[in-house]
């Protein structure tokens, strides 16, 4: 008689059994916000477009910031 794979117990100890952890919601940002980015620098936040986008004004140059916001600090 064969046991089959579903009905095998799982330690809790498991290495396999972990779930993955859950990640942070990202970061929110508001219209006058003053960010630094990794690469382009000092700036201040223009305009938010939900948890999907932030424009930033980087000393007379603006970009687009799309989420997750990893290079992206609020100060």
């Amino acid at each position: 008689m064969t046991k089959s794979a579903g009905s095998r117990r799982h330690l809790p100890s498991s290495p396999f059994n972990r779930q993955a952890p859950a990640s942070p919601p990202p970061e929110q940002f508001a219209v006058g916000d003053r960010v630094s980015h990794d690469q382009f620098g000092l700036g201040r936040v223009i305009g938010v477009e939900g948890e999907q986008a932030v424009l930033i004004d980087f000393s007379g140059r603006q970009g687009r910031i799309l989420s997750p916001f990893s290079k992206l600090t609020k100060l």
